[in-house]
């Protein structure tokens, strides 16, 4: 899908605590620096829609396994993508387009490395009935 790239991230094994690569600013989809923060999501539960008309979202999953989705409402085309250590990955997602995503594991951490500090007037929100997570 035009605007979502997801790119398989380094993992290196260390003897006393592995190191996870996250994001660096030569990679492609690296659109700027905001702020970065962690959120959690529930085993069997999903957060979403939402989209922001500014912000471009770099998701890694730090713990856990997550689903998630990815909404174009101008093309109808979905992607669903399921990362965790062991699909170690980041998704970049531009601005524009509707993500929603579910907690697969019974602990899950996500980490958003965001191209703007959040300002709540650049995003809408929807329930989750709005589109068909499937």
């Amino acid at each position: 899908m035009d605007g979502v790239i997801l790119t398989p991230l380094k993992r290196i094994p260390h003897p006393k605590g592995d190191i996870s690569h996250a994001i660096r600013s030569s990679d492609p989809g690296f659109s700027g620096f905001g702020e970065a923060y962690f959120t959690e999501i529930i085993q069997g539960e999903t957060k979403g829609w939402k989209k922001h008309s500014r912000m471009t979202l770099n998701l890694v999953v730090a713990l856990g396994s997550v689903e998630f989705t990815v909404h174009n409402e101008e093309t109808s085309e979905r992607i669903t993508n399921i990362i965790s250590l062991h699909r170690y990955s980041r998704l970049t997602v531009r601005a524009g387009l509707w993500v929603a995503f579910t907690g697969l594991d019974a602990k899950n951490i996500i980490l958003n490395i965001a191209s703007i500090a959040h300002d709540p007037e650049e995003s809408i929100n929807l329930s989750l009935d709005a589109f068909d997570i499937d």
